[in-house]
């Protein structure tokens, strides 16, 4: 293999003759930075209680919303036929201006999902009919376009779970599906750009791998973000507007009436309580993989002890406020920033050197 000179985007040799890697990382940020918005937008979805305020999925003409008047009072109608107008929003006196803005998340959401979906699969195209992709991307690649995919159904998923019975509001499961789906998406285009980075700015790299210690931070970080998605669709927040304590003791009073299994998925007071304190068990995790880290990229190191330390910050503010917007958007915005830290620093560890 030769070393690029020149123009470091361009790789000599056989096996990536034509390639482009730097480009491709580029490009792969950009597309991160949007999921990266997503994940933001979503979570004002949630907190605004807009989710279920479009009560169809139409992938072409969706992308434009209501129009004239007529329009609007169409879709306002078909709201009025589920469970979350007719036994909350419609008693709380719900007019059209504030249907409009509740809309409006929901719809700008999925803008996103389209925008996302068109600013990755058509500079794949591009790039793979240029022959600009390198040996052993292509797969992974077409990988990430259906995870983009999923993702979308699982979006629909979500919203249909609040749409019929007597559901007030979405699965909670179905939206830690979704969520996760996102950030785990997210943390994949980190990976994958780091990889065509160092592809591009040495000549020769081998993909990075797992490594023990990565598995072990990631996996307590999921759990984490699975409570803490639980919190979120069960409106668990509001369980408690107190720190350390709840309800004035350490383990609040819950329904285990069906076991702790039973409630530790669906009981909020109880979930509360164990995203609260597992966020510990994944600070210490994350300071080992800091450690771990610091010798050989100290920038991934500071980025994942600066992003679990607001983090925590943020929860706990979000708490004491009563779960105020911008905190709990702010919140999961950094909770998305902690998983591209962690996605860079177990990527740093994985490096063959």
């Amino acid at each position: 293999m030769v070393a690029p000179t020149g123009n470091q985007d361009q790789i000599t040799g056989t096996r990536y003759a034509g390639a482009r890697p730097l480009l491709l990382a580029r490009w792969l940020w950009f597309v991160a930075s949007l999921v990266f918005i997503m994940v933001v937008v979503g979570g004002i979805t949630r907190l605004t209680e807009s989710g279920l305020s479009i009560t169809e999925w139409k992938p072409v003409t969706g992308a434009l919303p209501p129009l004239t008047e007529a329009q609007w009072q169409a879709q306002f109608d078909a709201y009025k036929q589920i469970p979350e107008y007719t036994q909350v929003n419609g008693p709380a006196g719900m007019v059209l201006a504030d249907y409009k803005f509740i809309f409006f998340w929901e719809w700008f959401h999925r803008l996103l999902g389209r925008i996302i979906g068109m600013a990755f699969a058509l500079p794949l195209a591009w790039f793979w009919i240029r022959g600009q992709i390198p040996q052993g991307y292509k797969l992974r690649l077409v990988a990430l376009l259906a995870l983009g995919g999923l993702q979308g159904a699982f979006g629909w998923f979500m919203v249909r779970s609040g749409l019929s019975g007597q559901m007030t509001d979405v699965s909670h499961f179905w939206l830690s599906i979704h969520l996760l789906t996102a950030l785990f998406t997210l943390s994949a285009l980190v990976w994958t750009a780091l990889d065509l980075k160092r592809l591009g700015t040495l000549g020769s790299a081998r993909p990075a791998r797992l490594t023990g210690v990565a598995v072990l931070a990631g996996s307590i970080l999921f759990i984490q973000l699975l409570l803490g998605a639980w919190v979120a669709g069960l409106n668990a927040g509001l369980a408690s507007d107190s720190w350390p304590l709840m309800q004035g003791r350490l383990v609040p009073d819950y329904d285990g009436s069906h076991g702790f299994f039973y409630a530790a998925t669906h009981d909020p007071f109880l979930i509360h309580f164990l995203h609260r304190w597992w966020a510990w068990v994944a600070v210490a995790a994350l300071i080992y993989m800091a450690r771990k880290v610091k010798p050989f990229e100290r920038r991934a190191s500071i980025a994942i002890h600066s992003a679990f330390g607001i983090q925590i910050l943020l929860g706990i503010a979000t708490v004491l406020s009563g779960v105020a917007l911008w905190l709990g958007v702010a919140h999961q915005a950094v909770g998305a920033l902690l998983v591209a830290a962690t996605a860079w620093g177990a990527h740093v560890l994985g490096r063959r050197r």
